[in-house]
Formats: C-alpha cells, structure tokens, sequence
C-alpha cells in the first residue's frame, strides 16, 4: 500500500485555511490504497504527529494544529525517506516507516514557497504539486507578473514597492504610484495568498496605510490598478504534459471584493460555468494554459482572470496549491468537469508517483 505523507498547517497566516483543506483531502482520500501519515506543522515550526482529526479549538472558528502530538522528522535512509517519532531533545523514539509520496496542502510561505518542496526534493520524496522553482514564482506576486509579461501575457497596469524604498522616501512611491496607476487600487503582500494583507484603496490619502497593511505579511507590496467592472473567473488546470482544464467559474463575492471572510466565512457564489460566449472561453482555457506552463508548473493549479468592462481577458494570478476547502473553487471546477474529489487525489498522486 502506497503510504502517504500528508502535511498541514504551517507556519504561514494561512495555517486554518490549510487545515481545512487537509480535513477535505482525509476525508476523501482512498483508504484501501493509501495510507495516511497526517503530519500538522505548528505555527512555530514543529512537525506533529496527529490522529487526522483536525479539531477546531473551542470558540475558534477555524481548525488548528494543535501542539500536543509527538514530533516527527523525515529522514533519508539507504532504504528511501523515513518518518520517525522524536523526543523533546531530538533522539529518535521510533520509526514511523517509510515514505512513498508526499501530499502537501500548505497554503503561502513555508509551505507553497518552494521552502517544502525543496526539503522533499534533497530527501527524494515525490510530491503532489510544482517543483521548487515553479513555487516560489507562484507565491510571488511580483516575479509572477514578471515571468507573465516576458511571455506576453496580458495583466492590468501594477507597480512593485519594497519596503526598505517606502521607508526610504515613501512621498517618491507615492507620488510613482500615482504617475503610472488610475486609482483606486489595490496594494498586496507579494508573497501571501488567500487575500489576506489585501486592501482597496481610493486614492493616495489612503496608500501609507494600505502599504503597512500589507508589508505586515511581506517586505515587498504589490499596487495594482483596480480593473473597474471587471468580472472574476477562475479555470482549475489538472496534469502536467497533458493538461486537464477546466471551464471557466465564475466569482460573485458577498463582500465588494473577494477578500479572507468572503472566500471562506461568508457566501460567495460560484458561477459554473460563467456565462461567456465561445470565443472567451477559448481564450480563457488559452490563458490558463499560458500561464501555468510560463512558470513550469505541473500537478495542479488555480488560473485567475479578470473579464475587463471591453471584453479583454488578464491574467491576474495562479495558484500553484489552490485551496481544497468544500468551499474552495479548485475542487468545485473539476468536479463539474466530473473529476469527483477522490478522483481528483487519486490523480494527483498518480501524478506525483509519475514523476
């Protein structure tokens, strides 16, 4: 039996939604060919041995890893790549077997960076999900969209600002920001998902605080010109030579944008399949599968596109380890294209098996 090694939580400030999603992926996953090492990371760091629970603490309404479990270690051996129980000092309590394949849903830094992806790259661990160099261009907003326009692929107007420049003279970002973008905007932590650090802002009274909102995820901000009128669409990409895509989904956020509560506390509405004539569609599965081979992706992964007012598709982002909550979109669009959920894990690790 293929043992799997499911890893969670994390370090990020996407440590619940990551829970959440690895609720989903048990609760799926085919118990008759796989066997499931869940292994929580804490959010300092520490890799603990749980019982796939994922509990929500009282009065919290989100899941956590708690910091109960025995700690775990993934070592190499000359018989492959281990897990083993250790003590609080490090020695070794246990063998917990060996590890066939790894399962990471670890949404943002730490996790879907490439930090992850590299440790199970030097222990010769397959992986569900991009490599190393596909992940870090994916988390980060700005080489993204720099990889994106050496491809040609269209994107709204945006401008990046490090913090160590703003801090340095922050009346010349402001005053750069405003030269080459119409407000309003929207400022983002280049490396941070689940729109968490997001704000929308009017006009340059309100940058300064939008910018400290978002450099408290990140030392690099992203300012992008608010696309006015503009339609959310979301294709799910499945495969790596062969590409599985998705019609195009539709987003109909509770909030005035789609920000943290509206993807998972509030009820957004998923459209599937937006109503779009041929020819978008067409360009947008086009899109999307621009996008996902420009940054070497493989496995998996969420294309965002915005339908401008003129009929224009952009590339806004991907998402190289989209959620897999029962509210996340990437399941729900592969599931209308009749990849149920446990088909959708079974092919995902096939897929990481494959190499």
């Amino acid at each position: 039996m293929t043992r799997v090694l499911l890893l969670y939580g994390g370090r990020s400030g996407e440590h619940e939604i990551s829970c959440l999603s690895a609720r989903s992926v048990l609760a799926a996953i085919d118990r008759d060919r796989y066997e499931v090492l869940p292994v929580g990371i804490t959010r300092s760091g520490r890799w603990t041995l749980t019982d796939g629970t994922v509990p929500t603490p009282a009065g919290a309404r989100l899941p956590s890893v708690e910091d109960t479990g025995a700690t775990v270690g993934l070592v190499g051996t000359r018989q492959g790549p281990l897990a083993v129980q250790l003590d609080d000092n490090g020695g070794r309590l246990g063998v917990l077997g060996r590890i066939d394949v790894a399962f990471p849903v670890l949404h943002g830094p730490f996790g879907e960076d490439g930090t992850v992806q590299g440790m199970l790259d030097t222990l010769g661990v397959p992986y569900v999900g991009a490599d190393v160099t596909a992940s870090s261009i994916g988390i980060d907003k700005a080489a993204m969209k720099a990889t994106f326009a050496a491809r040609g692929l269209p994107q709204g107007p945006y401008r990046v600002v490090d913090r160590r420049s703003y801090a340095t003279d922050p009346a010349a970002v402001r005053d750069e920001v405003v030269a080459g973008l119409s407000a309003p905007w929207f400022t983002k932590p280049a490396r941070q998902g689940s729109s968490l650090g997001i704000c929308k802002v009017a006009g340059p009274d309100d940058l300064h605080d939008a910018l400290l909102a978002a450099f408290a995820h990140d030392e690099v901000a992203v300012v992008e010109a608010a696309i006015q009128g503009a339609r959310e669409l979301e294709l799910a990409v499945l495969g790596t030579s062969e590409l599985l895509v998705s019609r195009p989904g539709e987003i109909i956020p509770a909030h005035e944008f789609y920000d943290f509560e509206a993807k998972y506390l509030d009820d957004s509405e998923l459209v599937i399949p937006a109503a779009l004539d041929a020819h978008l569609a067409a360009r947008a599965d086009e899109l999307a599968r621009a996008a996902f081979r420009a940054i070497g992706c493989r496995g998996l992964a969420r294309v965002d596109l915005f339908l401008a007012a003129d009929g224009e598709l952009l590339v806004n982002e991907i998402n190289t380890i989209p959620g897999f909550t029962p509210q996340s979109m990437y399941p729900r669009l592969l599931a209308a294209e009749g990849v149920d959920y446990p088909a959708l894990v079974d092919r995902l690790l096939a897929l990481a098996l494959e190499g």
